[in-house]
């Protein structure tokens, strides 16, 4: 029944958006106030997505969401300003108070539409400002990948 009473309430939390969890394997701890999913792990809230091989996530004493930390294997898709991005990364933390996810390690971020690439150690995303940074831990550079247009060719073409 407890099992059965943690997936409902995942289910609702979060700004009564429905967050769907969908995993191998499934353990709560009451004491500790966290829910660990494991194998195949599969996220959804309203348009984004997360997928990794552990999700962890902390609830408050309301049994709210704190923190969803995915490890191994990170993979999000989500919306930033009405755009659509991808990253992934070994470790990613998402808090969905402030609506903000942390990549670490090996961190990479997409933006779709526009085809803008960020690589760094840490990229940090703030959904609700549209911001995001992106550190190294200085045995290589963030790395920045997008298009310009070339005015000079356009010309000629014409």
């Amino acid at each position: 029944m407890k099992l059965l009473w943690v997936l409902l309430l995942v289910a609702v939390c979060l700004n009564a958006e429905k967050v769907e969890v969908v995993a191998d394997k499934f353990f709560a701890d009451e004491k500790k106030q966290i829910s660990v999913f494991s194998g195949h792990v599969v996220v959804t809230k309203g348009s984004d997505k997360l997928v990794a091989n552990k999700v962890i996530i902390d609830f408050d004493k309301n049994r709210q969401p704190l923190k969803y930390t995915a490890i191994g294997d990170a993979k999000v898709n989500m919306t930033l300003n009405d755009k659509k991005y991808y990253g992934e990364a070994e470790t990613m933390t998402y808090n969905p108070i402030k609506s903000q996810y942390t990549l670490l390690k090996k961190a990479f971020l997409h933006e779709m539409t526009t085809d803008k690439k960020v690589y760094g150690d840490r990229i940090w995303v703030d959904q609700m400002s549209g911001k995001y940074e992106v550190n190294s831990n200085g045995n290589k550079p963030v790395k920045f990948i997008f298009e310009v247009e070339d005015k000079k060719k356009k010309e000629s073409k014409k």
